[in-house]
């Protein structure tokens, strides 16, 4: 019987979603039914059926994140005025938020000039 791998997999039982779970006796990946008994045993041969989570890591190095202008508007952000735009505008108002961290890069804030929307990170 071929499968293909469906992104999920639900109990033939009681339709619940199946969960990967680990068999360590026997050293094999199950999938099992949190609501009733069933279990099922992944396709050994199949690398698609024994992949639980993978992790692309593509664009190393490249900022991820998208900062849009409207962001100055948001009154939920904090402001500082002496914040030092390298664009040199005349005013120093900025919104900042914490950038999102890779690995062990330490915390870093984003900073956007609520004059030319420029930003930076510090």
């Amino acid at each position: 019987m071929e499968r293909n791998f469906e992104g999920m997999r639900f109990c033939r039982e009681c339709n619940n979603m199946l969960y990967p779970k680990e068999d360590k006796q026997n050293r094999v990946l199950l999938y099992a039914c949190r609501n009733c008994d069933h279990s099922e045993e992944a396709a050994r041969n199949d690398p698609t059926e024994n992949c639980v989570y993978r992790n692309d890591i593509s664009g190393v190095g490249a900022e991820r994140y998208i900062v849009r202008p409207e962001i100055v508007t948001d009154p939920t952000l904090p402001r500082t005025k002496n914040a030092n735009c390298p664009n040199e505008c005349d005013k120093k108002e900025a919104v900042f938020f914490q950038a999102p961290s890779k690995g062990d890069e330490g915390m870093k804030l984003v900073f956007v000039c609520t004059t030319c929307k420029t930003y930076w990170k510090e």
